[in-house]
């Protein structure tokens, strides 16, 4: 039987997608780059300019930064006037890929493509025979991490602890705050800067961060936070605590359901959870409306299931869901849930969760 006719403008509309995915993942690159480098922060305070002009402002190779730039103009970052040969950043575009924009700066985000490119071959690896990568196996990740965190700490006090009702009050008042998987410490010891009656306490698995979370608390002079390296499944708390938050951290653990069966035992009787995470559904047919859904389980796929799975854990992956996620919280004993999500902010839920 002879092969059914190919639908050549279903094709070509194809061929044009991927054209357009390997021009966005080339782009992605070059502004990781651009981010790193600090280009789109200087050229952002800079009038129209030669590549000479930007390398010299920037200290950078006029060579390198030219054919940056060539990838910037042609992928439509930044605009390009042949006949003074010069370059310039639209206020439009620094507003979303500048330090200054935050938690807006697109340009931070795109730094996940390279972290996660420099896994290829390990990951193949596990196509080839299961198990998984663990998190010594990516660069940079923690560096990438902290400065994802830096973008939205500008709004940690202000708008998220905001989302649970009396949470501002009672850390004003004085509580007890565990962050589990809190990483370098950042949200933690902006909270016990912002809280100084309450006392607050951070368990990550890498020594490293953990050293790094107490160099700043003692930077800041806080007395109020403490740091140790503890597994997040193995807690060991019983109502010892008014307040536990987790951010974005228990989908990447190998036993999520330990987690957070600790959480629940930490937490005293009126205590709250406040977990961050993917605004993924648990539906794959409804995770295809998702503006980010192929990053996002790029992003479960490369890192946060082969990071479990490496600790032979459940291997959960980023987009676990909200319904799986609230199913097992209810397991965990954290049947009382709230769903919240932040303005302007469609990748992430917030999950205020009681016993």
């Amino acid at each position: 039987m002879a092969a059914p006719a190919l639908d050549c403008a279903k094709l070509e509309q194809f061929q044009g997608k991927m054209l357009g995915a390997l021009n966005g993942a080339a782009l992605a690159l070059m502004t990781s780059i651009g981010h790193r480098a600090g280009l789109f922060d200087v050229m952002s305070r800079m009038r129209p300019a030669t590549s000479a002009q930007i390398a010299d402002a920037t200290g950078l190779n006029e060579r390198y930064v030219r054919e940056w730039l060539a990838a910037m103009v042609t992928g439509g970052v930044v605009d390009y006037a042949p006949a003074t040969a010069s370059y310039s950043l639209p206020r439009e575009h620094a507003s979303l890929l500048t330090r200054a924009a935050r938690s807006d700066n697109i340009a931070a985000t795109c730094q996940w493509i390279p972290v996660l490119g420099s896994v290829e071959d390990r990951i193949l690896e596990c196509f080839e025979r299961g198990g998984g990568v663990p998190y010594s196996a990516y660069q940079r990740f923690h560096t990438v991490a902290a400065e994802d965190c830096d973008e939205t700490l500008a709004s940690l006090v202000e708008s998220v602890v905001a989302l649970v009702e009396g949470l501002p009050e009672a850390l004003a008042r004085g509580i007890d705050v565990l962050d589990v998987g809190c990483g370098r410490g950042r949200a933690l010891n902006r909270l016990a800067a912002a809280f100084p009656r309450s006392r607050f306490t951070g368990y990550d698995l890498g020594e490293e961060g953990i050293e790094a979370a107490r160099a700043e608390a003692r930077d800041l002079r806080l007395a109020n936070a403490r740091f140790a390296v503890r597994d997040a499944a193995r807690l060991g708390h019983m109502d010892d605590f008014d307040c536990v938050t987790a951010f974005d951290t228990v989908h990447d653990r190998a036993r999520p359901d330990a987690v957070l069966r600790g959480i629940a035992e930490a937490l005293r009787p009126d205590g709250v959870f406040l977990m961050r995470d993917i605004a993924g559904t648990s539906h794959l047919d409804e995770d295809v409306a998702l503006p980010a859904a192929p990053f996002l389980y790029t992003v479960s796929c490369l890192h946060c299931m082969p990071v479990s799975l490496a600790a032979g854990g459940l291997g959960l992956g980023a987009m676990w869901g909200s319904e799986r996620a609230l199913r097992m919280l209810s397991d965990a004993g954290l049947g009382r849930v709230e769903v919240r999500q932040l303005p302007r902010d469609a990748m992430t839920l917030y999950f205020v969760a009681r016993k």
